[in-house]
């Protein structure tokens, strides 16, 4: 967990031709639910799947079919909220929003309006060292998504995809306590890395897995705090939401073009509309699509279809007692417990298979090295194959590796040809230094031949060294090289100082 002392970070401030402004920025984040089964039916959620053939009876709306809620995903909404520290009600329903969309057969939405799963919950979201954005979840509600609207593949005609119909959403609702576009981005980003910790969704984005509702409003310095003392949401501008973001980078520029274009409205005497709008990242701006809705506008009323969700003390506490430990948590042990830096941390648990991987290496060696090890040589060579850490080396291959580079056998460089001679034929580190002789020298009487035959070949430059010791490491460099790299390193540093009298 993060140490409640971080500071927050200093909201955005945008110089408007008149007077400077704040962002005030919520989110709701919508998140699909890993799981093979929809909501309310045993259709596959299989992604590119041929049109229209992931599509049970209740999808397509049949007349007299009724949804059958799946377990699973109200298991890993639970799951979910549990992992953002969350209030899970015990007791929760779903509500009809009605609504007419092309390719939602049944004319309504099932979702949560009234008695969400999950309640009040937290994130924080880490912004540099020392400084963490503190960011309020307010709901998790869980919901069935639409369909798919095709309209480029012929010039008079769209078509509709119902594959996606039905599938389980989780709508993360936070309060509006972003600050800035970076934040709003980096918010989004710590919550796609602890929904694939917990294994509730797979965050990807590019597939619409995982999308974002931007609610973007402007106000002045101060205002902001006075809405947090007071609770007085009046206190802020009219919002405006920018929907389905899939990328932090439209994200982020979204949220700048919108912020600039309400405060131009404002100065200019007008008043920001509430409404819906859309990124178009060709033009780098948002365009009007809709009015903005209130909870009235879609008429909500409880789904005479579904009983309320009930839910047994006990499951709930079995599901908590099965979480891995969270991102925030293991970031925090391996400062504490390998004495890495926060920064090598924050690389090894980005993803929970590299922070598992780590760990495996480890195997009882030195973990800061170890973490060296893994992102320098592994974790690198890996993004530059476009491969994973273990593609690259299993981990018990990087322990045998370090575990020769701690007893002395070889040196930190021939670790390096090992792992990638490894890398080339599979073979084991041991087999590999026996069978090319890669073994460190640590005879001195050899160590100390080549010494003294660098020294005597090139007496400028012992004079320069004399006259500046620093220059010694060449001494160093040209005696690894003609070693073969074998020599100790320490025992030829040793050996050339007293030999130049240093």
């Amino acid at each position: 967990m993060l140490d409640l002392t971080y500071t927050p970070p200093a909201p955005k401030r945008i110089a408007g031709a008149r007077e400077d402004w704040e962002l005030v920025i919520g989110m709701e984040v919508h998140a699909q639910v890993a799981s093979r089964a929809k909501l309310f039916s045993g259709a596959s959620t299989e992604f590119g799947a041929e049109p229209n053939s992931n599509v049970a009876f209740v999808d397509a709306a049949m007349p007299g079919m009724l949804p059958v809620i799946n377990e699973f995903c109200i298991e890993q909404a639970v799951r979910t909220g549990l992992g953002l520290k969350a209030a899970i009600n015990r007791v929760s329903a779903f509500d009809r929003k009605n609504y007419f969309y092309p390719d939602l057969p049944q004319g309504y939405q099932i979702s949560q309006l009234y008695q969400p799963l999950v309640g009040e919950g937290e994130v924080w979201v880490e912004m540099g060292p020392g400084v963490a954005r503190h960011v309020r979840i307010e709901r998790i509600h869980v919901e069935q998504d639409a369909g798919k609207s095709i309209h480029d593949m012929d010039p008079a005609m769209s078509f509709v995809d119902l594959n996606r119909t039905g599938v389980a959403l989780m709508e993360i609702v936070s309060r509006p306590d972003l600050r800035g576009p970076e934040e709003a981005a980096a918010y989004v980003g710590k919550l796609r890395q602890i929904l694939r910790w917990l294994g509730t969704c797979d965050g990807n984005m590019q597939n619409g897995n995982l999308r974002a509702d931007v609610n973007v409003s402007i106000c002045r310095p101060g205002d902001y705090e006075r809405y947090r003392e007071t609770g007085d949401a009046g206190v802020l501008g009219t919002r405006c939401e920018i929907k389905n973001m899939n990328s932090m980078r439209f994200i982020q520029a979204a949220i700048e073009y919108e912020a600039r274009r309400q405060i131009a409205i404002v100065e200019d005497g007008g008043k920001v509309v509430q409404e819906t709008r859309l990124y178009d990242p060709d033009r780098g701006e948002t365009r009007s699509m809709r009015s903005k809705e209130e909870a009235h506008d879609y008429r909500y009323f409880p789904c005479p279809d579904l009983l309320p969700l009930e839910l047994e003390p006990e499951w709930i506490d079995a599901i908590a007692a099965a979480l891995p430990e969270l991102p925030d948590a293991r970031k925090a042990r391996f400062v504490t417990d390998y004495g890495m830096t926060e920064y090598d941390a924050g690389v090894l648990t980005a993803e929970r298979d590299l922070a598992d991987y780590f760990e495996a290496s480890v195997a009882g060696g030195d973990g800061k090295k170890t973490a060296n090890w893994v992102i320098n040589e592994v974790l690198g060579r890996a993004n530059k194959d476009g491969r994973s850490p273990a593609d690259i080396a299993a981990p018990q291959v990087n322990a045998a590796i370090l575990s020769m580079v701690a007893s002395g056998e070889i040196s930190t460089k021939i670790a390096k040809d090992v792992l990638e001679i490894h890398i080339e034929t599979g073979e084991a580190p041991a087999a590999i230094v026996e069978a090319r002789g890669l073994r460190q020298v640590t005879d001195s009487g050899e160590i100390e031949a080549a010494v003294d035959a660098i020294i005597a070949a090139n007496p400028a430059q012992v004079e320069k060294a004399q006259a500046n010791p620093k220059l010694a490491g060449w001494f160093v460099g040209q005696v690894m090289k003609a070693t073969g790299g074998k020599a100790n390193p320490a025992a030829v540093d040793a050996l050339v100082k007293g030999k130049l009298g240093l």
